[in-house]
């Protein structure tokens, strides 16, 4: 619900349990005075604070900070004049409220559908010089989310440039915030997503890219939380860009408090607006908690669930297919007779969709070759990708196939034919990453061409899959078909592209499963989900390095949009073996698939697997749709976790490694009145289908824990199902 008090222009935006406060000073200038707890006295609000000429102008939470004129914290919003005047006074003009959330065109945002009572306000701002800024409020209420963009207008009679534009900027004032804590999710190709948690220093600290994507180093989302913050307790703010391409997520402390600043990264960033033009910024997303981590996390996994995924994918109690990929089984040695027995064992072992990975198109024996040229190699399947798919389809399976759109190798077709269509620095040699280039997605001919391509693949056979991946960072960032003046808008302008084609993608076929990918995690972010609703977590299948990785991801996103698959043991990127358990645990934590060559798997053995597919079948929709709770964080040893009902009335506990060793374990979403059965598996004991249920109490369950079984080795597994039965 958005209040808007006109006399003393206050303007409060509740959800159903927080506010986020805004007012306008004397000088007009529009001043953040509250994100909190639901603020429901009387007045409207707190009062707003009052500056006069012998205050600091750095003291002024000003909701959209301006540079030149006396705040000093670090610059993000830098318009440059035609005169060379990078300076801006912005006040207050008007304010709007009008029912739904706005739509950004050209951009991925938070959606209305589903969202009783979503609203949107609408504040204006304007300089004198000729620049209005249009402040964009969303609010999603029953997701407890806070969303803004920005719509910057060159409304003078001259040209500007923009050298950087925030999304959004929350400030937190020393008085009331004298101290508070940073998390970042950070890393490398696989070992994606490790929280850093550290106090905020004085100074500036932040994450970014300049990578063209987010890469694997940095998420966009960020937390700020009390120094006492844990899962159950303490304020936390959670903060994430709607965006797949260069950021930066920056919070400065200074003497009088700090800010957090969203949106997309300066370095080579210059966006020109000719008079009357305008520029819309990435959308940015906030949910506030007062109850700790565990409840900003639910909060998040519920928009996204509802609000962020595409329409076809919304209703995550209907089933997903379970998948086996060819990647780990093959690499690219294969041809149709051995994909065909790998399709076989995946269709015994209960798999519902076949999924061919790279090597498929022509003179593809290597990652060094043949990108752009999306054409079946009939060394390897004679009757193409349509004959293949028929026999996969014989079998009762689906089919689905990988992709990498946005490359080209030199040794292609595509590139011979057009050179100019990948990113490339006049008179500098061209940089290859991987053996590849980066096609130049913001050219729409570039787009087009892949279009063709991608088309005649997906209308050439019956294809429920894409996996679309992208597995460099962007270099030679010059586009052949921009003045130079206009080439920093390359790195944008790129974004756009891919988010483009991708529209086009999904709404032709509106039925393709898209999961996004990029060498893992590297673009793991809510702008992809926008598009497609699962995005491959990380390279790295091994058991218990995926604990970390989807533990640290968890903060913001819902299991339900990560990839996960079972893999084989030793594992290919460790050599480390984990029992079926453990690594049935991981997999099922997510969407849920197999990437191993089940071929050498014996007929027992791939019956054994069964279970564990029925399983995520009929449990699927809770594992989907429930609260997450990190209930033993990660060590480097084991973990263990939960997905419960929001109800507390059913729930799945999953634990791996060495935390089973005889402990108990509290389980916060167990409900005190009630009574469960609790069904359990673990190495040496019973597969699924032989669980026997065992009477437990919830508020034992709560308070004094579930048991967990001491069980010998490294990387044990287990996984109980619990199910209200009755009051106590």
């Amino acid at each position: 619900m958005i209040r808007c008090d006109t006399n003393n222009l206050i303007f409060a935006l509740h959800t159903v349990h927080t506010s986020y406060i805004m007012g306008v000073d004397a000088k007009g200038r529009l001043l953040h005075m509250y994100y909190g707890p639901l603020y429901e006295s009387d007045p409207l609000a707190p009062p707003a604070p009052v500056y006069d000429p012998g205050t600091l102008p750095d003291r002024l939470p000003q909701e959209w900070p301006c540079p030149g004129l006396g705040d000093n914290h670090a610059p993000f919003f830098q318009p440059e004049f035609a005169s060379g005047v990078v300076a801006a006074d912005l006040r207050f003009a008007a304010a709007e409220t009008v029912p739904g959330k706005y739509t950004l065109p050209g951009l991925p945002a938070f959606r209305t559908t589903g969202a009783p009572g979503a609203e949107t306000l609408r504040i204006t701002l304007k300089d004198a010089a000729g620049l209005t800024v249009t402040l964009l409020y969303g609010v999603l209420p029953g997701s407890d989310m806070i969303t803004r963009a920005a719509v910057v207008e060159n409304s003078g009679d001259a040209p500007l440039v923009l050298r950087g534009v925030p999304t959004a900027v929350l400030d937190f004032p020393q008085e009331s915030f004298p101290a508070l804590d940073l998390i970042t999710f950070d890393g490398a190709w696989g070992a994606e997503f490790t929280p850093c948690r550290a106090p905020l220093r004085p100074g500036v600290q932040g994450v970014g890219s300049v990578g063209g994507i987010p890469t694997h180093a940095h998420d966009p989302f960020v937390v700020l939380c009390d120094p006492g913050a844990t899962e159950t307790a303490g304020a936390c703010w959670g903060a994430a860009l709607v965006y797949s391409g260069n950021y930066r997520i920056q919070a400065e402390r200074t003497p009088l408090g700090a800010r957090l600043s969203l949106g997309i990264e300066p370095f080579r960033f210059a966006w020109t607006l000719k008079p009357g033009e305008r520029f819309t910024t990435p959308e940015a997303a906030f949910v506030y908690s007062a109850d700790g981590l565990a409840a900003m996390s639910h909060r998040f996994h519920r928009a996204i669930r509802r609000h962020l995924l595409p329409a076809r994918w919304a209703d995550l109690t209907a089933p997903r297919p379970v998948l086996l990929n060819s990647w780990e089984a093959c690499y690219f040695d294969f041809d149709e007779a051995k994909l065909l027995r790998l399709a076989a064992a995946a269709k015994t072992a209960g798999c519902d969709l076949f999924v061919l990975d790279d090597g498929w198109f022509k003179g593809r024996d290597s990652d060094t070759t043949s990108l752009g040229d999306w054409v079946a190699d009939t060394r390897k399947l004679p009757g193409g990708v349509a004959g293949l798919c028929q026999k996969i389809n014989s079998l009762g399976l689906a089919f689905g196939i990988w992709v990498e759109p946005e490359a080209v190798s030199p040794d292609s077709d595509l590139y011979r034919a057009h050179p100019d269509w990948a990113l490339h620095i006049p008179g500098r040699e061209t940089l290859a990453i991987r053996h590849q280039y980066t096609l130049d997605f913001s050219r729409a001919e570039v787009r087009e061409n892949i279009w063709r391509q991608l088309t005649d693949l997906l209308d050439s056979c019956p294809v429920r899959y894409l996996k679309w991946d992208m597995n460099r960072t962007l270099a030679n960032v010059y586009s052949a078909a921009l003045p130079a003046a206009r080439q920093g808008e390359v790195y944008h302008r790129y974004v756009l592209g891919v988010y483009d084609l991708q529209q086009k993608l999904t709404d032709r076929y509106p039925d393709l499963l898209l999961e996004n990918c990029s060498s893992g995690g590297a673009r793991f972010d809510c702008g992809m989900l926008f598009y497609g609703p699962q995005i491959w977590l990380s390279d790295k299948t091994d058991a218990l390095d995926r604990l970390m990785i989807q533990y640290g991801a968890s903060f913001c996103y819902p299991p339900c949009v990560m990839g996960a698959h079972f893999s084989t043991v030793p594992n290919h990127a460790t050599g480390r073996t984990a029992s079926v358990e453990a690594r049935m645990a991981a997999a099922l934590s997510g969407t849920f698939g197999f990437e191993l060559d089940l071929t050498a798997y014996t007929a027992a053995e791939l019956e054994a697997l069964r279970p564990f597919v029925q399983f995520y079948r009929d449990h699927g929709a809770l594992l989907r749709t429930g609260n997450v709770y990190r209930l033993l964080p990660p060590d480097g040893a084991g973990a263990a976790w939960a997905i419960a009902a929001a109800d507390g009335s059913e729930a799945v506990v999953f634990a791996a490694g060495r935390v089973l060793n005889g402990r108990r374990l509290p389980l916060p979403f167990a409900q005190p009145g009630s009574r469960y059965a609790v069904c359990a598996a673990y190495t040496g004991g019973a597969r699924p289908g032989a669980w026997q249920p065992e009477p437990a109490a919830g508020a034992r369950l709560r308070v004094q824990g579930l048991h967990l079984p001491a069980v010998p080795g490294d990387m044990p597994g287990y996984i109980a199902w619990l199910k209200e039965t009755d009051a106590e």
